[in-house]
């Protein structure tokens, strides 16, 4: 199983961003994790980031984890997802998103309305213009339709992946995308609820089997209670959104920080094994820095000894 790890959020340190998050990707690739991953933020664009990187750094596969589709268009982030594939000889993958309701109309100011509906109509568009370079499309709440070729040179179309974990959401995703990107869905949550769903849907619409690629919290430390404390405090967060909460329960969890994997190396990596067991194809660590740096790049070491394995 190929682990992951994500490049930013706590773990950057530096007076230059796009700096210290390269220095981390060389240190992911040496320690011989198969992915590093961006998450979408306000202040950086993490398909621009993924480019920069991945032109600089030679081995390491990158993707988003992941961008809203709220406020976005599909030709331009056909363009942004192809730059990226360009710049990174083939190994960028476009992790997209509904995003959380909250943030999405905070920081645009449009109302998350249908968002399952938007999903879809944005897959569509989307998937010809990256095979295609072209689409002639009408939904009812986008449309598509470029006078000038959505193509470039040395890009292939890369693979699409969402974060779902909802039933409709999953639905959609198994129909039009590649896989999904599942974050604080537990081994229990994934096997009895997302990889059936998201199986289904892609063998109804004729598809490959999809990739489920898990986001799992996790560091590798002694400190078990303190880093389990910072876990709970950071996750607080995403158990008051409907999608995380029903996640949560349905991974028989109260708190986001109780699925996050913290010990030593073994119980870390079977944690790990509880998820590949559950069907996912890849995982991702996450969350990485919460017990420092030491215990960061402890984790890392894992996470490229077990990758392949």
């Amino acid at each position: 199983m190929d682990i992951g790890v994500v490049l930013t959020g706590s773990n950057v340190a530096g007076d230059n961003y796009v700096d210290a998050v390269v220095a981390l990707a060389r240190e992911a690739e040496a320690a011989g994790a198969a992915s590093g991953w961006f998450a979408q933020r306000l202040d950086y664009d993490a398909a621009a980031l993924a480019a920069v990187v991945g032109h600089v750094v030679p081995r390491l596969a990158l993707g988003t984890s992941a961008i809203p589709v709220f406020a976005r268009h599909p030709v331009l982030v056909a363009g942004q997802a192809l730059t990226a594939q360009a710049a990174t000889g083939g190994r960028f993958q476009l992790g997209l998103a509904l995003g959380a309701k909250p943030l999405v109309e905070s920081a645009f100011q449009i109302p998350f309305e249908r968002p399952v509906a938007l999903l879809r109509e944005f897959l569509t568009a989307l998937r010809p213009l990256l095979t295609d370079g072209t689409v002639d499309y009408r939904g009812e709440l986008l449309g598509a339709a470029p006078t000038l070729p959505v193509s470039l040179p040395g890009a292939e179309p890369p693979p699409v992946l969402v974060a779902a974990m909802g039933s409709q959401a999953l639905r959609v995703t198994g129909e039009l995308a590649d896989g999904t990107l599942p974050f604080l869905a537990g081994p229990r949550a994934l096997g009895e609820h997302v990889v059936p769903a998201l199986t289904a849907a892609a063998e109804a619409a004729g598809r490959p089997a999809p990739r489920v690629v898990a986001l799992v919290p996790a560091v590798v430390t002694a400190e078990v209670a303190r880093v389990r404390e910072v876990a709970t405090q950071e996750l607080a967060f995403y158990e008051s959104i409907p999608s995380y909460r029903r996640a949560l329960d349905l991974s028989g969890a109260d708190r986001a920080g109780e699925l996050a994997l913290v010990g030593d190396e073994e119980t870390v990596a079977a944690g790990i094994r509880r998820y590949r067991n559950a069907g996912a194809t890849e995982v991702i660590l996450t969350q990485t820095g919460m017990g420092g740096e030491a215990a960061r790049r402890r984790t890392w070491r894992l996470a490229g000894e077990l990758s392949g394995a």
